[in-house]
């Protein structure tokens, strides 16, 4: 059975959620913040699914990445006060399934292709996929992190609330 787009965009916000839950976890935050986080999560990966998708906007993953840290970011920055905690507590994990991890794999791929080819064609190869994937993977975090600060420098009055 084939799923629809809606159904894929859900499955795609519940699994971010479940991640985000899971890194909460094991950085030892409180209990009562694992809801934002699978929340914050669960909006900015799928709103990164649905803009990346050729069935939604179709746009580029570092664009698309930096929106959704920036809708991650207000989330955290606005349900933060409620929860009783720094926005950061509840951006950060929520933050972590959107991190690039195939480009960053095949980055050290490609580098690891460079120093065991010797014939120039192959090592020209690598290096061309060495160099896209590590911009790729490099803007995409820098887009992140520019999208997830911004809410907090924009209502400095509600991020810096919670730690008062």
């Amino acid at each position: 059975m084939e799923l629809t787009f809606t159904q894929h965009i859900f499955e795609d916000a519940l699994f971010a959620a479940m991640a985000a839950i899971g890194f909460s976890s094991i950085s030892h935050t409180p209990r009562r913040i694992y809801l934002v986080c699978a929340l914050a999560a669960a909006i900015g990966h799928s709103l990164r699914f649905v803009l990346m998708s050729p069935h939604g906007v179709g746009m580029n993953i570092i664009i698309a990445s930096a929106m959704a840290a920036f809708a991650v970011g207000m989330i955290a920055v606005l349900l933060a006060p409620v929860v009783k905690c720094p926005a950061e507590v509840c951006l950060f994990p929520a933050l972590l399934p959107m991190i690039p991890g195939m480009y960053a794999y095949r980055c050290v791929e490609a580098l690891l292709g460079c120093l065991y080819r010797g014939a120039e064609e192959m090592f020209m190869h690598y290096l061309y996929l060495l160099c896209y994937n590590g911009i790729t993977c490099v803007f995409i975090v820098l887009g992140m992190v520019i999208g997830a600060n911004l809410p907090i420098f924009m209502l400095k009055k509600i991020s810096f609330q919670a730690t008062r």
